[in-house]
């Protein structure tokens, strides 16, 4: 499908809803793409004013709808929490407008298809701000799997364990729609799914949870690939990390094996060959990269690498490490 595009002569003109840590965030980065006019929208006007006072926006407006209906914006930029996502971006698109979501994108992954079925009419994209499919740790460690450099694939471990305190809407599965695994271990679902091997199979594992009226804070999810490879993730807010948040993750291989720090400080690599690589620490997030390849897909009216349907899986992913979690 080709969807609609922006023309090169003229800005892309982005309205963020919502103004809170996460626009913050975007807004000090969107800075460096200037060909951006960033507007802002909250329920609060005066809310929506400060932020675009606060980082030199082209405008704001005093709610939600009044963003998504103006002439003036060509892409809505839904940064709610999650309850809000899926009327928010089925409303942009029915408006006209590009959507990219801050994950997780909606609670279910049949959700997907009501907003692929609406964008179909009017043609515009629909994009989910996964940033870890951008980061230099895994487009390396992709090329290091396919160097065949440990021989066959066995064992993948992620460690994403860490300490979180939340204390706000993320205690809320209405607002959230899930616990840690959904409001953050889906960028370690998204990276586990992006190593170039096919999922076959997800089971999830809860460990005891004290208040069992509670959100879940820590997961372990394991993943069976085509043709053996078992991978298994630690996902925790709840779990002491050193310097809160330096971990180890490894893979292991017939011939060898790799190392790598979770964050993606370096790449260690035991095998037919030895190699230490630094994966690149200026866009060490990924972020950048996410921007610049959604931007160029406003302009050339393509989808970017992360699709529409590789946000679906992610959440389907998830749905099943709940559901098996909890048969």
């Amino acid at each position: 499908m080709t969807f609609k595009k922006i023309p090169p002569t003229q800005p892309i003109r982005l309205a963020f809803l919502g103004c809170g840590n996460i626009t913050a965030k975007h807004s000090k980065r969107l800075k460096k793409f200037s060909d951006v006019q960033c507007f802002y929208a909250s329920r609060s006007e005066e809310k929506a004013k400060e932020f675009a006072q606060k980082f030199n926006g082209h405008g704001h407006f005093g709610s939600y709808q009044a963003a998504i209906a103006s002439p003036e914006i060509d892409v809505i930029f839904i940064a709610t929490p999650p309850a809000d996502h899926l009327e928010l971006a089925l409303a942009a698109v029915r408006a006209g407008k590009h959507v990219i979501l801050e994950k997780p994108p909606f609670f279910k992954s049949s959700d997907f298809d009501l907003v692929d079925a609406e964008r179909q009419k009017t043609g515009v994209q629909v994009m989910v701000a996964e940033n870890y499919f951008y980061k230099p740790l895994l487009r390396k460690l992709c090329e290091t799997l396919a160097a065949d450099l440990i021989g066959d694939l066995k064992f993948l471990f992620f460690n994403a364990t860490k300490t979180q305190k939340t204390g706000d809407w993320r205690d809320d599965k209405a607002i959230t729609g899930g616990g840690a695994l959904f409001e953050g271990g889906i960028h370690w679902v998204n990276f586990m799914a992006n190593l170039g091997l096919d999922v076959q199979a997800v089971t999830g594992f809860l460990p005891k949870i004290k208040n069992a009226n509670s959100l879940e804070r820590s997961m372990q999810l394991v993943v069976k690939f085509k043709d053996g490879p078992i991978g298994t993730l630690l996902y925790s807010w709840e779990v002491n990390t050193l310097l809160k948040g330096l971990r180890l993750c490894r893979i292991y291989g017939s011939a060898g094996s790799i190392t790598f720090e979770a964050n993606g400080l370096f790449i260690f690599v035991r095998g037919k060959k030895w190699r230490l690589i630094f994966p690149g620490f200026s866009d060490i997030i990924g972020t950048n990269a996410m921007f610049r390849d959604f931007f160029a897909a406003l302009r050339n009216g393509e989808e970017p690498a992360f699709n529409f349907a590789l946000a679906k899986r992610d959440v389907a992913m998830i749905e099943e490490a709940y559901r098996t979690a909890n048969a």
